[in-house]
């Protein structure tokens, strides 16, 4: 390195100059190249699905389908048959429905639901029932002293492992064995009967009137179809563990498609 430097220093000035000259215009024609700037990142994701970008709102008597919905699940969850919403919104196949796509759950003018309709009412027979009935209107801890409009009998013999909680189990799981018999909590006709709907296993839901259906979950098989009649009492189902780790009955009371607590209506 040093005798190279040496050399260069016994150089002319005029070679010195040059030389510096070319190190120099090197050096800036690096600095004036410009430098490649980072690619744009567009967020595609953004306006890309229907639901996202409609800002209609829903109107009345229908459901607009989010994202993880299936035919299936709206239907107990608004209290229906899903072969009446499939003739309803003239379905070709209850598998294909879209995200933001409006389906109609209330029945049309003229049209007759699936189950059996039932005109019963609460009876106020008994003067103190009215008052009961006011109360609860005002103080909604006393509704379970109210008589029910609907009574169940108990779908299996069995402990009560889990009660139900808003928000985290929809019904109240029935401890017992393999096998064991699951029986119609109230006369109604059968609107499912299968295992399409993730988390119950084999479920089969029947409905009682207009307002009121019971699901029945993790069976290990199920004895009736869709369409089929059943008495109160009656066995529908044997206890299983589908989609679930121990052998249990999953029985939920659904009143106008919403979860409601079963223990006040069981007798």
């Amino acid at each position: 390195m040093k005798p190279m430097l040496a050399q260069c220093l016994r150089l002319p000035s005029s070679k010195v100059c040059g030389f510096a000259f070319i190190v120099l215009s090197i050096l800036l024609i690096g600095c004036s190249t410009p430098r490649t700037k980072p690619a744009n990142v567009i967020d595609r994701t953004k306006n890309t699905s229907p639901s996202t970008a409609s800002v209609d709102p829903t109107p009345a008597g229908y459901y607009r389908v989010k994202r993880g919905d299936t035919l299936f699940r709206i239907a107990l969850d608004q209290g229906q048959s899903y072969r009446d919403l499939v003739q309803w919104n003239n379905l070709s196949d209850p598998n294909q429905i879209e995200v933001d796509q409006l389906i109609l759950v209330k029945a049309p003018s003229g049209f007759r639901q699936s189950g059996k309709p039932s005109d019963k009412k609460p009876s106020l027979d008994k003067p103190n029932e009215l008052v009961k009935l006011e109360a609860a209107k005002t103080d909604p801890t006393k509704i379970e002293s109210v008589d029910p409009a609907i009574h169940l009998s108990w779908p299996a013999k069995g402990k009560v492992v889990e009660e139900f909680s808003e928000g985290k189990n929809k019904g109240i799981d029935i401890a017992g064995k393999l096998g064991d018999p699951v029986q119609a909590a109230a006369d109604g006709k059968v609107v499912y009967a299968g295992n399409s709907l993730r988390g119950y296993g084999n479920l089969i839901i029947v409905k009682h009137d207009n307002t009121y259906l019971t699901a029945y979950a993790y069976n290990r098989s199920l004895l009736l179809k869709e369409g089929d009649s059943v008495r109160k009492g009656q066995k529908i189902a044997e206890m299983g563990d589908t989609d679930t780790n121990t052998v249990k009955l999953h029985f939920e009371l659904r009143m106008n498609g919403k979860p409601v607590n079963p223990l006040p209506y069981l007798q």
